[in-house]
């Protein structure tokens, strides 16, 4: 694990810039602009490479070297914002949608490597304590990137937090590089056929054999809906709590709630140290449920302290489902594993993009509550569909995919909820 958490430390450097450009890249592109539609549009085609992306990662992790691909995405993301940071002004409007393209596609690539890769680093048993380190040091990285970001751009400038970002690039670059860490199981004696045909499986095992995995799958891709429903909601509704200090709520809310996510993985880390078990689906589901009530209770103009309890509450079981999600998909074989998360990338980012888009336009006419309502109960019906459905199977392990002797390949089974 020593290694792992230094491969923490650097994702955690990088994520800071990502959370860092999140604001200035947005704000720099009205700018630059003057168009609402072109920051529109930039979001817009970050997005849609980000869903794209997915699918391509999924096929790229299964076939090379994990590590490579992560040091490469990381090298094109500072590339890509040095070459905006020394263009002229002139053209400087032009790169911004390549940017977009090459940040998209590569956050999304970087992000399927790693989960891909965390069994092989840390060995499976201990797949759940990585993935709760990944997400308090993204949760840290997140509360410092937006903390910093107003500062860095109105002191020092756009130059500066574009620079700034690469750094990050750069320095998490350097550390996966250096680190002596495997990220990928050895193959096995069939080669690149065998892998291809493993790929192939994992498409129809999917449709066909694992109901419960595309359940979970397709309740992440809704939770996009709704975190989406209460990203665009937070500032209208921030603004109406006190129209003097708009940022106030906002601030308590997204502070809040990284508290939340990092007490998540230290109580999910004891337990399952405790009691050498992971939770399951049944547990995914009913974080999934508790998260999203959370989201819907902070905006229904509660006193300050139980509405910052309420996210305290929302990012804790965000938290855990996220932990919880991440460490089932990691039980599938190695040379699977990059499809699952490819696909259950494109279907996050699927989510999260046409509820920007749909949120957006439905809080014009309804109200963040009726809105943020709306999206995340829609996502606790599908999770109570998919809790009704795990207890009626009784706890009993769900279908499993079990290739036969005659392929050669191993067992995936659904874990216990």
């Amino acid at each position: 694990m020593r290694h792992f958490r230094l491969l923490v430390l650097g994702n955690g450097i990088s994520a800071y810039g990502s959370y860092l450009n999140m604001v200035a890249l947005n704000v720099f592109v009205y700018d630059a602009t003057g168009s609402a539609l072109a920051a529109g549009l930039f979001m817009a085609v970050r997005l849609a490479t980000s869903v794209v992306s997915g699918w391509v990662s999924g096929r790229l992790v299964s076939a090379h070297d994990r590590k490579r691909l992560m040091v490469g995405a990381d090298l094109c993301q500072a590339a890509a914002l040095l070459t905006l940071l020394l263009a002229p002004d002139g053209m400087r409007a032009g790169l911004l949608y390549a940017l977009a393209v090459v940040t998209g596609g590569c956050s999304t690539l970087s992000q399927v490597a790693l989960r891909s890769s965390i069994p092989e680093i840390v060995g499976a048993e201990h797949r759940v304590r990585a993935n709760g380190l990944l997400v308090t040091g993204r949760s840290l990285a997140m509360i410092a990137g937006f903390a910093s970001s107003g500062v860095v751009v109105a002191q020092l400038g756009y130059s500066a937090a574009f620079a700034l970002d690469a750094a990050t690039f750069l320095v998490s670059a350097t550390v996966l590089f250096l680190l002596p860490v495997r990220t990928k199981a050895a193959a096995p004696g069939g080669g690149s056929a065998e892998a291809s045909g493993a790929a192939r499986w994992t498409a129809r095992m999917l449709l066909g054999t694992a109901p419960v995995l595309m359940a979970m799958i397709a309740v992440r891709a809704v939770d996009g809906l709704g975190s989406s429903s209460h990203n665009v909601a937070l500032p209208i509704y921030s603004s109406s709590l006190d129209p003097d200090h708009p940022a106030t709520f906002i601030s308590q809310f997204w502070a809040t709630w990284a508290i939340g996510n990092i007490v998540a993985q230290q109580v999910i880390g004891r337990v399952t140290k405790r009691t050498g078990r992971t939770p399951g689906e049944r547990a995914f589901a009913l974080g999934a449920c508790v998260m999203s009530a959370g989201f819907i209770v902070v905006f229904c103009g509660l006193p300050t302290a139980p509405a910052v309890l309420a996210a305290l509450i929302a990012g804790a079981a965000d938290g855990f489902t996220e932990i919880v999600y991440v460490s089932r998909l990691q039980t599938a074989p190695d040379e699977q594993r990059g499809r699952l998360f490819g696909l259950s990338a494109s279907a996050e980012n699927t989510g999260f993009g046409l509820g920007m888009l749909v949120s957006g336009a439905l809080l014009e006419k309804f109200s963040p509550l009726q809105v943020v309502a709306a999206f995340h109960g829609l996502a606790i019906v599908l999770c109570l569909a998919l809790l009704l459905a795990l207890l009626r199977r009784g706890g009993a392990r769900g279908p499993g995919v079990e290739e036969t002797a005659r392929r050669g390949t191993s067992t995936v089974t659904e874990g216990r909820g």
